[in-house]
């Protein structure tokens, strides 16, 4: 989850708070590569997440939508939405900047194109998010955007944060969509992301992962 929120400085118990809700997402995508089932690793990453949400101090979601059990929105898990895909290096590709509001600008590099999305009609870029530590960024929009998913896209992998499910045994990327999620600032204006570029586009509806319904601002 490659954001933050607005201003970028924490102070006191919300900068601890941030370091604790990173930290937990790290240590879910560890469980979750360590499970064998993927339908099982799926469970937990959805029933960890929606736990979050509701009662952790750094949850996107406003304070009156935490009370009861909340169960975030998600498509029903479906296998063939698993994919391992080779990757193409990309090289000399000029930076994408995204814009953070408050927070700057956040450089990312294209570094590898996918190679066996073919099924949802379209490959995608694999980014470098520029700057210290680094990491792989791979944000996407579909189909579903706007009409049962966030309008500005969703993410599948955000190493900055842990949210990698990483490499099969033949070194392939696995891109299983069924985790991909929506971004914070889809629930919450005092967040900011960067959105996935309209070139990292799957013409195909990609009914898994995430649901979002309600109307949200787009924060750019």
């Amino acid at each position: 989850m490659n954001e933050a929120r607005s201003p970028q400085t924490y102070h006191g118990p919300d900068a601890y708070a941030l370091a604790d809700w990173r930290r937990r997402i790290n240590d879910l995508y560890a469980a979750v590569r360590a499970t064998r089932d993927a339908r099982a690793g799926w469970a937990l990453w959805h029933e960890t997440r929606s736990h979050m949400f509701q009662c952790h101090p750094m949850s996107p979601l406003p304070k009156q939508a935490r009370s009861g059990h909340y169960d975030i929105p998600v498509f029903p898990y479906d296998p063939s939405l698993r994919l391992e895909v080779s990757l193409d290096p990309v090289t000399g590709a000029v930076p994408l900047q995204f814009d953070l509001g408050a927070d700057g600008l956040m450089q990312a590099r294209p570094v590898a194109r996918t190679r066996g999305l073919q099924r949802l009609g379209a490959e995608l870029t694999l980014y470098w998010i520029e700057g210290y530590g680094g990491g792989l960024f791979l944000p996407f929009r579909d189909a579903t955007n706007g009409h049962g998913s966030y309008g500005g896209g969703r993410y599948l992998i955000d190493a900055i944060k842990g949210a990698d499910l990483g490499l099969d045994r033949d070194g392939r990327l696995i891109c299983d969509f069924n985790f991909a999620y929506t971004p914070s600032c889809a629930f919450s204006d005092g967040y900011v992301c960067p959105l996935s570029p309209a070139e990292n586009t799957l013409p195909q509806p990609v009914r898994a992962g995430e649901r979002f319904e309600a109307a949200a601002p787009l924060n750019r």
